[in-house]
């Protein structure tokens, strides 16, 4: 289960003192999520998730995300609130670290999205990045290219232990991401999720209903998102690219925001910096989780077979757009 910190009765009783929810009636551990610690917990006033923050997240962070989420419901998109304690703050201490309720959102995370989910995931993310438009905090990437050369170095071994020749394959994607620039690119910029897998995000039936952990949000460029989502989403048995779902989503964002022309053209150089990003983070989590921890880190090589494609994508075409 994603749950690093175990919270007590007496730690939890103390803690909702300092709210007005009533009296907790239910507190379980959520097996979904891989970066803290989430809670399900209803009162006999609502239904609602705590999250204890661990690992990747700065808590100098934390006051943006919670800002960011307030500013999303204030917009009425669909995303949890977070919910102010007694003294007007959402950011509190429990258990030794830093921790937030925010209301509970209705429905499922598809295991298997289909076309109709892709096309309705692509319009709510272009409906959210609407909605962050005047947002005017500002976040930088912290897992941007800038990053990657430092996540990836000393794994050579490692890689090629997963994969034969993978290291060199790595190195030119790393090579070939500098020289394309991606944060130079005169393409729309600004807020946003930089994490929008199927698990972040609920639907009912086909329809989506909202999105969920905002902890990677940044500042960035929009079209980033659509590849992160393309990578997430649009791929079969973790490395055969489904046209018709990434056709339907990008379909689904252009019915809210078309793109630009260059937005199209930096989608391969997109796509391509989305998977080796999470292809680096799975291969820090694979070599540095220990063996007894709760959460078994994900398999890099599924990101792997993700770049194959990509190194082959010449134009947005590839991808259905």
């Amino acid at each position: 289960m994603a749950v690093y910190t175990t919270v007590s009765d007496e730690a939890l009783a103390s803690f909702l003192e300092e709210y007005d929810l009533g009296e907790a009636r239910s507190f379980k551990g959520i097996a979904e999520g891989v970066e803290n610690s989430n809670y399900y917990l209803e009162t006999d006033r609502g239904r609602y998730i705590l999250t204890l923050f661990e690992r990747r997240a700065d808590p100098k962070d934390l006051p943006y995300f919670i800002d960011l989420k307030r500013h999303l419901a204030q917009k009425s998109f669909p995303c949890p609130a977070p919910v102010a304690g007694k003294d007007g703050e959402a950011l509190r201490q429990l258990e030794g670290r830093p921790a937030v309720i925010v209301t509970f959102l209705d429905g499922l995370s598809p295991k298997s999205p289909n076309a109709p989910q892709c096309r309705s995931l692509g319009a709510g993310l272009a409906r959210m990045h609407a909605s962050l438009a005047d947002f005017d905090q500002r976040r930088q990437n912290s897992l941007g290219p800038a990053s990657w050369p430092g996540l990836w170095r000393g794994r050579a071994e490692t890689a090629d232990s997963l994969q034969d020749g993978l290291a060199a394959r790595i190195k030119s994607d790393l090579k070939a991401i500098a020289d394309a620039k991606p944060q130079s690119l005169q393409i729309p910029r600004g807020t946003i999720h930089a994490d929008l897998f199927p698990d972040n995000a609920f639907f009912l039936g086909d329809e989506f209903t909202g999105a969920i952990d905002f902890y990677f949000a940044c500042s960035d460029v929009l079209a980033y998102d659509i590849a992160v989502c393309l990578n997430s989403w649009a791929f079969e048995n973790g490395s055969e690219y489904n046209y018709s779902k990434g056709a339907a989503l990008i379909a689904g964002y252009e019915s809210v925001r078309p793109l630009e022309a260059a937005e199209r053209d930096a989608l391969p150089v997109l796509c391509l910096g989305a998977a080796l990003r999470f292809f680096l983070t799975r291969l820090v989590d694979w070599t540095d989780t220990p063996a007894d921890a709760l959460v078994r880190p994900k398999n890099p090589l599924e990101y792997a077979d993700k770049l194959a494609f990509h190194r082959k994508a010449v134009s947005a075409g590839d991808y259905g757009a």
